[in-house]
C-alpha cells in the first residue's frame, strides 16, 4: 500500500536531491551523473537545494554503504552481507521505513529482498507507563545504567523485561537482579579456575548421577533458547539461562562438586569432575555470550582450553543441541531434582528454627512410589554430606514421626525430626504472639486500604507502598500460622 509521499527537506545536511532545472527554457530531470548545462538550450542548470527525507536516505543506508554505488551486487561486502536475515524495528514504522527499504532494495538490487524476518520490539515506556521524553524529564541515561549495573547487566536486565512485541514499563529493580547474576557468574567462574590444579584437558564424561543431570539439564537449556532464538523471543532466553546458571549450575552443581575437588579425593574423579565443570562453564559462557559479551570473554579467556579451541569466545562454535541430546537422562534428573528437594527443606527447616549445620538431624521421606525410594536411597551421600542428614528413611508408607517438621515437595513429604533440639511450647507460645501482632496488622492496614476516602486523596505512591505492605504482612501471618499448625 506505499503511496507517493514528499521526500525532500529544507535541512543543512543530507543527501542532496539529484533534480536539476534550467531556469532559461523550463527543462528539468532528475539525473544520477551531475549535470551544469541544459541538454536542451545549453544554457547553466541549477541542482535542487533541498535534501532527501530521513525515510527515503535510510532505505538506501544498508546497500549504499557497502560498495553497491561502485559496483553494484557484485561489490565484495554486498556479495558477504547482503541481504541480511533480520530487520529489528518499531511497529510505527513499518511503512515509513521498513516497507521503503523493501521497494528500494528491490528496485535497486536486482529484486532482491533485504531481510526475512522483521522483528517488532517493544516500546520501552516510562515506570509509570508514560513515554519517556526529555519534556517529562522521565527518561533514564544509558551512561549512568552502565556505570551503575554494568554493560551486561543492563543489557540482561532489558531483556529480562521483554514479553513478545507488548511495550514495558522499566523497572530499574530488575537491573540490580541482573547485576547480581553478572556477578554470580563471574563468581562461578572463579571457583572453577581456582580448582584446576593438576587438569587435564579431555572429553567431558558423566560419570556420577550429579554429573549425568547438569549435563541432561544443559542440553535441555541449549534446545530451548534455540528454539526461543528462532521465535524471537529473547525475554525467554534471558529467564531461561537465568534459572539455569543460578539455581541449578551455581547452587546446586557446583557444591556437588566441591567434595569431588578436595585435595583428599580421588584423582581420577577429581579430573573427571574439572573436566565436567570446565565444559559446562564452556557452553554456558557460549550460550550468555550475544547478551553478555563482556563478562564471558573475560571468563573465557582466561580458561584452559584444548588444542584446537577457538582464541576468543566471539569464534567459538555454538552449542550444538543436536550432539547434547545423546546426554538427556530423565532418571537422573528426577533423582537430583528430589535431592535438591530434600536438602532445601532440611536446611529451610533449620533456618526457620535457628538449629546450627552442625547438628545432624533424623530424617524421613514419604515417596510417592518405589522407583523414586530406589533413586532417592542412592543418592543418601549426596544428601548426607550438603544436609548434614542422618537416619535417613525412605518409603512409600510412612508416618509423620512425632516432633517434626513437614516440607511438602513434588511428589514426596520431607519429614526432620526436631525432637530434642527445639523447645516446642516456648516456640508454640513465641508464634502465637507474632501470629497474633500480624493478624493486627494486617487488619489495620485492610481497614485502611478500603476507607473511600483515604484513597481518594492520598497519592498514587503511599496506596501502592501500603498494598505491598499488607501483602508482605499477609504473606508472613500465612507462614506463621502454618508453623504454629506444624507444630501441632
Amino acid at each position: 500500500n506505499l503511496k507517493d509521499w514528499c521526500i525532500s527537506r529544507q535541512l543543512w545536511w543530507g543527501h542532496r536531491i539529484p533534480m536539476y532545472y534550467c531556469d532559461e527554457c523550463g527543462w528539468e530531470d532528475a539525473s544520477v551523473d551531475e549535470i551544469e548545462v541544459c541538454p536542451a538550450c545549453g544554457a547553466p542548470v541549477r541542482q535542487d537545494d533541498d535534501v532527501l527525507d530521513t525515510w527515503f536516505s535510510s532505505q538506501l543506508w544498508p546497500f549504499a554503504t557497502m560498495g553497491w554505488t561502485e559496483e553494484g551486487m557484485d561489490a565484495p561486502q554486498m556479495r558477504t552481507a547482503y541481504p541480511t536475515q533480520v530487520l529489528s524495528t518499531a511497529r510505527d514504522i513499518m511503512g515509513l521505513w521498513v516497507a521503503r527499504m523493501v521497494m528500494a532494495s528491490m528496485y535497486c538490487c536486482d529484486n532482491t529482498i533485504p531481510f526475512e524476518d522483521v522483528i517488532i520490539h517493544p516500546t520501552v515506556m516510562a515506570a509509570d507507563g508514560k513515554p519517556m521524553s526529555k519534556s517529562r524529564g522521565n527518561g533514564v541515561d544509558p551512561l549512568r545504567l552502565m556505570e551503575d549495573y554494568g554493560a551486561d547487566g543492563m543489557r540482561f536486565g532489558l531483556l529480562m523485561q521483554v514479553t513478545g512485541a507488548q511495550d514495558m514499563k522499566f523497572n530499574e529493580a530488575k537491573l540490580e537482579s541482573s547485576r547480581n547474576f553478572a556477578n554470580k557468574v563471574k563468581n562461578a567462574s572463579r571457583f572453577v579456575l581456582m580448582n584446576l590444579e593438576g587438569y587435564e584437558p579431555g572429553a567431558p564424561e558423566p560419570v556420577t548421577p550429579a554429573d549425568r543431570w547438569i549435563f541432561s539439564r544443559l542440553a535441555k537449556v541449549v534446545a530451548a533458547v534455540d528454539a526461543a532464538y528462532d521465535n524471537f523471543e529473547f525475554g525467554e532466553i534471558t529467564r531461561e539461562l537465568y534459572s539455569f546458571v543460578w539455581n541449578e549450575f551455581c547452587d546446586w552443581y557446583i557444591e556437588f562438586s566441591k567434595a569431588r575437588l578436595a585435595v583428599d579425593a580421588d584423582p581420577a574423579d577429581r579430573v573427571a569432575c574439572q573436566r565436567n565443570l570446565v565444559f559446562v562453564l564452556g557452553q554456558i559462557l557460549r550460550l550468555l555470550h550475544p547478551i553478555m559479551p563482556f563478562i564471558t570473554e573475560e571468563v573465557y579467556g582466561e580458561m584452559p582450553k584444548d588444542e584446537g579451541a577457538a582464541p576468543m569466545l566471539i569464534v567459538a562454535p555454538w552449542p550444538d543441541a543436536a550432539e547434547l541430546s545423546r546426554f538427556v537422562d530423565e532418571e537422573s534428573e528426577r533423582a537430583i531434582a528430589m535431592v535438591c528437594e530434600v536438602v532445601g527443606a532440611v536446611r529451610s527447616t533449620r533456618s526457620r528454627y535457628g538449629i546450627s549445620p552442625k547438628v545432624a538431624l533424623p530424617v524421613a521421606v514419604k515417596v510417592a512410589a518405589e522407583a523414586d525410594a530406589a533413586l532417592l536411597l542412592a543418592q543418601a551421600h549426596l544428601i548426607g554430606q550438603l544436609a548434614n542428614v542422618e537416619e535417613f528413611e525412605v518409603a512409600v508408607e510412612t508416618s509423620k514421626p512425632a516432633e517434626s517438621a513437614v516440607v511438602l515437595g513434588s511428589g514426596l513429604e520431607v519429614y526432620i525430626v526436631l525432637a530434642g533440639h527445639v523447645d516446642f511450647d516456648a516456640e508454640r507460645a513465641r508464634l502465637a504472639r507474632e501470629r497474633d501482632g500480624l493478624a493486627k496488622d494486617v487488619a489495620k492496614f485492610e481497614k485502611k486500604l478500603s476507607n473511600p476516602g483515604f484513597l481518594a486523596k492520598a497519592a498514587p505512591e503511599i496506596v501502592e507502598k501500603d498494598k505491598a505492605k499488607l501483602a508482605d504482612l499477609a504473606d508472613k501471618l500465612t507462614r506463621v500460622e502454618a508453623q504454629l499448625a506444624e507444630l501441632g
